[in-house]
């Protein structure tokens, strides 16, 4: 079966192992980062798990395809187990939905699926780290961190704040993840959960990958963190700005405010929601100041008052989250 219709399209495949073999898929969605999503990909074919893989590179900008000519001319160069295809639907939700799907349709005998974006390159041994850490826990999904790399020298300097800081610091069980950025998804939880895999409607890098490990909780799938899987993150120049970490900060609460929501609409979760958002204000000050003190940055005092005010921004229905672009923090 292959992925075709007016939502997805193949651009390019190329098959060197039998499809029947196949047992785990690397998904990389990809929009307007031709350049970069090369560097991604050379990563990936230089794995050497200890299992038959397959590349899936999604693009989403269906007018341009430039990632998408971009991967197949790597593949022509790089003979390996790949497909490329084009979703016509903009937005993460419908670049994940559409890898995932593919992998899926393609492979009979898949057993999870990685998903790393392309402005990021895998660790060396990127794969067999989250295998490993998947067969150790027997957990269902598994997560890594995502590494600052700052193409501004300058920008080193936000290294430890919290928005560039990797989610869990250890190895072992989890209680939830937060990105889908570099993950491990098994293929219990994919034929366990409904499509679309990721809604739609919350089609926003951050709140649609939460909305979506939030139900595999609810579903009883456990979750763990592999600290060796990392993957290096390129940051550009205008995301090391005061401005643009205050955005961010503030988009990190009003995200935390709709994934609440989302887990319990009723007004007992709301309100519960907003006593919640009214403590952590309270808070944000000493909270603040410890944070000075570790980091050193003065800027980073003001993180957790940011993400307050954007938890009750969302809260009031004045949050206005923009919709990003696949891989961009």
């Amino acid at each position: 079966m292959t992925p075709t219709g007016e939502d997805v399209s193949i651009h390019f495949q190329s098959e060197l192992e039998n499809a029947a073999d196949i047992e785990l898929v690397v998904v990389v969605p990809t929009f307007r980062r031709p350049d970069h999503l090369v560097q991604t990909l050379k990563t990936i074919i230089s794995q050497r798990p200890d299992f038959a893989c397959a590349t899936v590179v999604v693009e989403n900008d269906p007018d341009g395809q430039t990632g998408a000519e971009a991967a197949k001319r790597f593949f022509l160069e790089h003979r390996s187990d790949s497909t490329v295809i084009v979703a016509y639907r903009r937005g993460h939700s419908h670049a994940c939905n559409a890898g995932w799907a593919t992998a899926l349709d393609l492979y009979p005998n898949l057993r999870a699926v990685a998903v790393i974006y392309d402005d990021a390159v895998a660790a060396p041994e990127w794969l067999d780290c989250l295998v490993a850490v998947q067969e150790g826990h027997r957990a269902d999904i598994v997560g890594g961190p995502q590494l600052p790399v700052f193409e501004d020298a300058d920008g080193q300097k936000w290294k430890q704040h919290p928005i560039f800081s990797p989610s869990y610091d250890a190895t072992g069980p989890v209680p939830r993840l937060y990105s889908a950025g570099n993950v491990l998804i098994t293929r219990a939880v994919l034929d366990a959960m409904p499509r679309p895999f990721l809604n739609p409607a919350l089609n926003l890098v951050g709140v649609s990958d939460g909305d979506f490990f939030n139900r595999c909780s609810a579903k009883g799938f456990s979750f763990a963190w592999a600290a060796e899987a990392w993957v290096a993150e390129t940051v550009p120049p205008d995301h090391t700005t005061a401005s643009w970490i205050r955005a961010r900060s503030l988009e990190q609460g009003a995200i935390s405010t709709l994934l609440e929501h989302q887990r319990d609409a009723s007004l007992t979760g709301r309100l519960r929601t907003l006593g919640k958002s009214i403590a952590l204000l309270a808070v944000s000050l000493p909270r603040g100041l410890k944070l000075w003190a570790q980091t050193g940055l003065a800027t980073a005092s003001l993180y957790h008052f940011h993400v307050a005010v954007g938890r009750l921004t969302a809260t009031m229905g004045f949050s206005d989250g923009k919709h990003r672009a696949p891989g961009e923090r």
